[in-house]
């Protein structure tokens, strides 16, 4: 199902986490639809990044911290949005082992600060709130996880995500009934070109390649619902579309994932992708006290049903995206080109 171009041109989109991977690739084609976006964020964290390859035109920012309430009740005043996407968290597992109050306090505490600015706004919006597919209490069965199963989370990022998601629901029952229309969105592991975050396994593939160096893999054998990020993007406008339009029926949480198989390990990409870039081969080396969950899927046929939602890669025609625009830019291409021609070519798809 294709986005309507008619309902984004000439919205206002407040847009957090904008300076990170997946928000540069939401700007970028936020932009493209012509909708009005306004980036709320911490300044980029890594060198190169895609934010700043890509100089997508935005109509504001505010490069702060979710943590700081007034910048947030600042940022959804003046930029006076009728749609919010809140992707802006502390991401990574490891990271979150490092610091877990920072993890706590940016994920939960942050997403509250919106959740009350949001609150205190006159008027009614949309918003579409971001977590992950690693709120589910996973029992490593190897069942797909449905938005009915319990939340849960072992590790301080998981955990923080599926607070956050009851942080939500609690101001949409409490707050939000019949003004602000809200949902939550879990994506899978999310590739694509233009990622260059620490302890994530195709930067680390490309960086190690880059050194002539071999990567090393704490969970070689560990599965994940892995898709490009322009499948859960297109998740997530699709929802937002339908929140705002009050489809009938509409479920307050989806999952957005692939459809294909889940079982291919993180070794196999490892494997695939070294030999794509010329890299040495992986070495594994575990990590105790960096306990990660080893199998993980979603079950996304309910955002099918809702939405029409299709993932348009399958899992090997995302890493082979994923190493197109890797190779292409190492070659000297130009990142926004190579983000346009793969959005442009996601579109044609729909």
């Amino acid at each position: 199902m294709a986005l309507t171009r008619d309902f984004w041109r000439g919205r206002r989109v407040l847009l957090t986490g904008h300076t990170g991977f997946k928000g540069a690739w939401a700007a970028r084609w936020l932009t493209r639809l012509g909708v009005t976006v306004y980036g709320f964020a911490l300044p980029p964290d890594t060198d190169p990044s895609l934010h700043t390859q890509l100089k997508t035109p935005l109509a504001g920012e505010w490069l702060a911290d979710l943590r700081d309430a007034a910048a947030v009740r600042e940022a959804l005043t003046d930029s006076r949005p009728d749609i919010v996407l809140h992707l802006a968290a502390q991401a990574l597992v490891p990271a979150s082992y490092r610091d877990p109050v920072s993890t706590w306090t940016s994920n939960v505490i942050g997403t509250i600060n919106l959740l009350e600015a949001m609150r205190h706004y006159p008027q009614p919006l949309t918003a579409v709130i971001v977590t992950t597919d690693k709120v589910y209490a996973n029992n490593e069965s190897g069942a797909a996880f449905p938005e009915d199963a319990p939340l849960g989370g072992d590790d301080p990022y998981s955990a923080s995500k599926a607070a956050t998601e009851i942080a939500t629901h609690s101001w949409v029952k409490s707050f939000f009934a019949g003004r602000h229309k809200v949902g939550t969105a879990r994506a899978g592991n999310v590739i694509g070109g233009g990622d260059w975050s620490a302890d994530r396994l195709i930067p680390d593939i490309v960086r190690a390649a880059q050194k002539q160096e071999s990567v090393i893999l704490r969970r070689p054998e560990a599965t994940r619902p892995w898709q490009h990020v322009l499948d859960p993007v297109y998740g997530y406008l699709l929802y937002a579309e339908a929140l705002h339009v009050q489809k009938p029926g509409l479920p307050k949480s989806l999952n957005f994932g692939p459809l294909d198989d889940q079982s291919i390990t993180v070794g196999e990409i490892a494997t695939s992708l070294t030999k794509a870039f010329g890299a040495p081969a992986w070495r594994h080396e575990p990590r105790s006290e960096l306990a990660e969950k080893g199998v993980l899927a979603l079950d996304a046929r309910k955002a099918a049903a809702a939405l029409g939602w299709q993932p348009q890669f399958a899992t090997q025609a995302a890493l082979n995206a994923t190493v197109t625009w890797y190779r292409d830019w190492l070659a000297g291409s130009d990142a926004a080109v190579l983000t346009d021609r793969q959005i442009a070519a996601f579109e044609d798809g729909l």
